[in-house]
């Protein structure tokens, strides 16, 4: 399956949150209401997905629960199978953990770039869960172990990148 065009918009959208951070963590108020700011700094209008956040997280929760969410990104984008559970229920437990309808508004939007994202997750409940949001995401869709044990290759050998995002020997592009 060719899915190099949802890898760049999930990795524009990536590019996107660090940005909405970046100018959060520039207003210097890190007590302050994430939704709040959204409606009062120019800087983040163009954020919209920042408005169906709990309308009580801070700045400060933000950013840790930003991080949390966020992390595996880069690494799943650049393997050559995309763990979708993995890459949507990280988003869901760590940045929607108790927000069931802002996760709905926030698939919603990405869907209408990445059609796949947030399907075929378990429902979400209403009110904060009681577990980590990481023991739930290992249950929800455990990450697959991307770590494959190599044969060993003399130390001479010429190294070959084969499969996405390095293109097949012979191949133009």
């Amino acid at each position: 399956m060719d899915d190099r065009f949802d890898r760049r918009e999930l990795l524009l959208h990536l590019g996107d949150m660090l940005e909405a951070l970046s100018c959060l963590s520039k207003t210097g108020r890190p007590d302050s209401l994430v939704a709040q700011l959204a409606m009062e700094q120019d800087s983040l209008r163009d954020f919209g997905y920042l408005r169906v956040l709990d309308r009580k997280m801070t700045v400060a929760e933000f950013s840790e629960r930003l991080a949390s969410a966020f992390f595996l990104w880069p690494k799943e984008l650049l393997e050559a199978e995309l763990n979708r559970n993995a890459l949507a229920s990280t988003v869901q437990h760590d940045l929607f953990d108790g927000n069931p309808s802002g996760w709905k508004a926030y698939v919603a939007e990405m869907q209408k770039k990445v059609r796949w994202f947030g399907t075929g997750l378990p429902a979400m409940k209403s009110g904060t869960s009681e577990e980590p949001a990481h023991a739930a995401i290992e249950e929800a869709s455990p990450v697959e172990v991307s770590v494959v044990v190599a044969p060993s290759v003399e130390w001479d050998a010429p190294d070959e990148k084969k499969g996405w995002p390095w293109p097949q020997p012979g191949s133009t592009s």
